[in-house]
């Protein structure tokens, strides 16, 4: 399915307007939702009810207020509400460029991708080739839909990609925690060194990491489904609450676990063209098809013996 813009706007720099379309960036993964039903397995249904009198308020009825002070309310009607969101401006405009690296991720809020419109399409690829030239990306203000937002726009592969930015208020900073100061020796310092060294990798690549724990409750959904009982997944203990006594020695057990699992892979030619990520689902296939041939072969041997 191709994708589909959801605003038409023009980015500006100087007297240089881009005509440009938005796209969203992201999309929810489909989580697993469970819905509300009674016990009797009837679906549920969400209202609201007046603090007032407890009577049921259907939605034609409601409208929105804002709470100035305790239960005290300003009300704003329809045409009102409109009016406001009304002020988003259709222009994003740049006011500095900085350094690529200068904005810390954890201002990062939404993201989405821009592509040039009609007759953007020079100065677009202007725009994009002097920022990936100069290393720097674009801080801009924007007002959608009620908020002035400051987003950044970056160069990411072939285009760009606009990033709404968090205010300053918005954002904890770690200086709040009061996080102790604790000094690290030299020696710990060389075995931390080498964990990193033995477990990096040139870069990130997202589509190494899948959602195991998505994977595990719709297995057990379809167990459900197949009238089997839902039993809990067994747990590391060694991994789980476990106290780190000795750092070092936590540090060089590290060292030789990853050391062991290296060696393990590459046991066998079969095993070692598998790629690391695939084992452990290999395995787990190995054991539910011996669970499989378990459950067929025990009503034959009871036949046997009878």
């Amino acid at each position: 399915m191709a994708a589909r813009s959801i605003a038409s706007l023009t980015l500006s720099f100087g007297l240089v307007s881009i005509p440009v379309k938005l796209y969203s960036a992201t999309e929810s993964s489909a989580t697993v939702r469970f819905n509300m039903l009674s016990k009797d397995g009837a679906r549920l249904k969400q209202q609201y009810v007046s603090e007032k009198d407890g009577k049921v308020v259907e939605r034609a009825e409601m409208v929105k207020g804002y709470e100035f002070e305790k239960d005290r309310f300003v009300v704003f009607t329809a045409d009102e509400l409109k009016a406001l969101d009304e002020t988003a401006s259709h222009v994003i405009e740049i006011v500095a460029f900085v350094p690529e690296k200068s904005v810390d991720p954890v201002y990062y809020d939404k993201a989405y991708l821009m592509a040039p419109d009609k007759r953007g399409g020079k100065p677009y690829a202007l725009l994009t080739a002097a920022m990936r030239s100069s290393s720097r990306c674009a801080l801009a203000r924007w007002t959608w839909k009620g908020k002035q937002y400051v987003v950044q726009v970056r160069v990411a592969e072939d285009g760009l990609v606009l990033q709404q930015l968090l205010y300053a208020e918005e954002v904890r900073s770690l200086k709040d925690l009061d996080i102790e100061h604790v000094d690290v020796s030299s020696a710990e310092l060389t075995l931390a060194l080498q964990l990193i060294d033995q477990i990096s990798k040139d870069a990130y690549d997202p589509a190494e990491f899948k959602d195991e724990e998505k994977k595990r409750v719709l297995a057990a959904i379809d167990d459900k489904i197949a009238g089997k009982h839902v039993v809990a997944s067994e747990r590391n203990e060694e991994t789980t609450g476990a106290q780190v006594i000795d750092l070092m020695e936590a540090l060089r057990a590290s060292l030789g676990q990853r050391s062991g699992k290296a060696a393990a892979t590459t046991a066998t030619p079969e095993d070692a063209a598998i790629p690391a990520g695939a084992l452990k689902d290999r395995k787990s296939v190995k054991r539910a098809a011996k669970v499989a041939e378990e459950a067929v072969a025990a009503p034959a041997r009871s036949r046997a013996r009878k």
